[in-house]
């Protein structure tokens, strides 16, 4: 094997190198379940070459992430390594009403009393109507 990276690389050990996937079988999973796009062409061939100004479109979570290929990687290297492979051209996702908030409203100073937990099933009930 050479040293430099190649110009082109399988799409299933992309997304895994860019940690798109935490493992390359879960990669390859979701591209033979068909649900990537390679420059809006759906694929469901693991073996899939890509290369730099592809783009990828995919379902992660629950928000659709587009993404422009700007390097090929060596390895499945640390994270800033990994984000220096592609660039996001996702659209800014809208926050969710729907879900409960982060923090609850107990602040977390030892053990809560009565009263406290009241007070946070009221507000855990009032959210969800």
């Amino acid at each position: 094997m050479s040293a430099e990276p190649a110009a082109k690389l399988r799409v299933d050990k992309w997304l895994w190198h860019a940690r798109f996937f935490k493992t390359r079988s879960l990669a390859a999973a979701r591209v033979q379940a068909g649900d990537i796009r390679i420059n809006g062409t759906l694929t469901s061939k693991r073996a899939a070459t890509i290369g730099a100004g592809d783009v990828l479109t995919f379902a992660l979570g629950d928000h659709i992430r587009v993404i422009r290929l700007v390097g090929i990687g060596v390895r499945r290297g640390p994270a800033a390594e990994a984000q220096a492979l592609y660039e996001d051209l996702s659209p800014p996702q809208p926050r969710d009403k729907d879900k409960p908030p982060e923090n609850p409203a107990f602040e977390g100073k030892g053990r809560p009393t009565k009263r406290d937990r009241r007070q946070l099933d009221l507000s855990k009930a009032r959210h969800l109507e």
